[in-house]
């Protein structure tokens, strides 16, 4: 919903946990979110969420009053669990609005 957020508790890393029903295939993430300066994403292809391996880290560009916006195409990969850690940020909280997996 558009109208809903994760929010951080103000300490870094911060970690937010995706899971899918099974294993899929993804080929391109997105998030949109506010104040977060380093993101890493990481999948885990195991049962349980552990054994994740890194896909993709990036700094960010701040936007003043705006949510950022980034796209993350990537080689298909497969995946159960998609981990975003927060590993800095532009303010002592960050708010996740939404994330996006597109793959089959």
């Amino acid at each position: 919903s558009s109208k809903t957020f994760w929010t951080t508790t103000g300490m870094f890393p911060q970690e937010l946990i995706i899971g899918f029903p099974k294993c899929v295939t993804i080929s391109k993430v997105a998030i949109q979110c506010y104040l977060v300066r380093t993101l890493r994403i990481e999948r885990s292809t195991s049962k349980d969420p552990v054994g994740f391996e890194q896909c993709v880290e990036k700094d960010l560009q701040h936007r003043e009053g705006q949510l950022q916006m980034e796209e993350f195409p990537l080689p298909e990969f497969q995946a159960t669990y998609l981990r975003f850690i927060i590993k800095s940020a532009f303010d002592h909280f960050v708010s996740v609005h939404r994330v996006m997996a597109e793959g089959t």
